[in-house]
């Protein structure tokens, strides 16, 4: 039984902006701004958070509720509420116990994990961790040869779905992270990290920490013919070499026999797309802000996507979830569940396991909390009923529809 620090209390730790406060101080620049960084001017990554505020509510008054649900079900699996953990790459630098942790804090509260290929822990010890649903999330990262080798992993440790990110034919320009050296502190070269050592040795618990997990961790899923696990400093070269397309999607099914969800998607041509291609979910996704910037905030891209798969498959949505309320007003638009990313991976970053499941133990009550102010019974009777949005949003929709 893990308990929860006294930092990470409520009385401390009141919102998930608290945690993001707590992983900055434990953690160097350069690991830090990976983790909350995007790309280029950030605009998209702002967006996603600036959005919600568009979205109004409208609550139902006078209405007294005995038992609120927030109980989901997605791809078959019953989830405690309606929020998954998103992929994160890199977690075992922001924490030893990274993907692990994660995933067994996931599988606590009732909910579900995806990892990430860019794992610093083998796919088998975080699946063995979660008593939930585990899903992999596929990059091409070292070749068809190496990504089959990855699947079958996958099936053979009961991962249950598949998540194909299709949004990274190259790795978007993340501005902090050159400026603050996180290609140096994952790299060979001794004097390429000087000039960042005064940074480190201010965050002595991380690094700590990270002596004592043996440095820069391999990509353990990435297993290349050869010579084995591939290196972490090799991903953004290799992304390059790693686009997803259609026609990669059909040989994925020969491999994978159970569900694929299509993760990446803005429009609502490509989520009709993922449907013909047999996706049997979709997720409204710009990376977090991370790829292309000035793209439009999932939120404000979320109710064209809805329209246009038509019921045909379920559809998730991630990015800048922050607060229970934005989870159900992403589930007032059509949504099924959201991923969450930063928002657990800060508290991953602060203090491990504990921090994650803090991090959902912040959400899932403001969830409740909403419902109940709304007049709402159960996130499974949600619709756009219960909001308000801009005129502007209804335009795509209405033409996907």
């Amino acid at each position: 039984m893990t308990t929860t620090p006294r930092a990470l209390r409520s009385s401390q730790v009141v919102n998930i902006g608290d945690l993001r406060g707590l992983a900055q101080r434990r953690l160097p620049r350069s690991v830090f701004d990976y983790l909350d960084g995007g790309a280029e001017a950030e605009l998209t990554l702002a967006e996603n958070c600036r959005a919600f505020r568009d979205v109004t509510f409208r609550p139902r008054g006078a209405v007294a509720i005995a038992d609120c649900s927030l109980k989901t079900r997605v791809l078959g699996h019953e989830l405690s509420f309606p929020a998954m953990l998103a992929p994160v790459g890199y977690s075992r630098l922001m924490h030893p116990d990274g993907e692990v942790a994660a995933a067994r804090a996931a599988g606590l509260a009732g909910t579900g994990y995806i990892l990430s290929t860019i794992s610093g822990h083998k796919l088998e010890d975080v699946k063995a961790a979660s008593q939930g649903p585990v899903w992999y999330q596929l990059y091409l990262l070292g070749g068809r040869e190496a990504a089959e080798g990855s699947l079958d992993r996958a099936r053979r440790a009961g991962f249950s779905a598949l998540v194909i990110t299709v949004d990274t034919p190259v790795a978007g320009l993340r501005e902090r992270d050159p400026r603050n050296g996180m290609k140096e502190l994952l790299g060979p070269s001794l004097l390429a990290k000087i000039p960042y050592v005064p940074d480190i040795l201010a965050h002595p618990g991380w690094l700590a920490s990270f002596l004592l997990d043996g440095g820069v961790p391999k990509l353990e899923n990435i297993v290349l013919s050869g010579k084995g696990p591939m290196e972490l400093v090799d991903v953004a070269s290799a992304l390059s070499q790693a686009t997803v397309t259609w026609q990669d999607l059909r040989w994925i099914r020969e491999l994978w026999s159970g569900p694929i969800i299509v993760k990446g998607l803005l429009i609502g041509d490509d989520a009709r797309r993922a449907v013909d291609e047999g996706a049997a979910a979709v997720v409204v996704s710009n990376h977090g802000g991370r790829q292309l910037d000035s793209v439009s905030a999932t939120l404000r891209a979320l109710p064209e996507i809805v329209a246009a798969v038509n019921g045909q498959v379920e559809v998730l949505m991630d990015g800048g979830v922050r607060r229970g309320a934005d989870i159900v007003k992403a589930l007032s638009l059509g949504a099924r569940a959201v991923l969450v990313g930063r928002a657990y991976a800060y508290g991953l970053a602060a203090a491990g396991q504990p921090g994650v499941t803090r991090a959902l133990e912040i959400l899932r009550t403001d969830v409740e909390r909403t419902l109940r102010l709304l007049g709402c019974s159960s996130v499974t009777a949600l619709d756009r009923s219960y909001v308000e949005t801009p005129a502007a949003w209804n335009v795509h929709s209405q033409v996907c529809g």
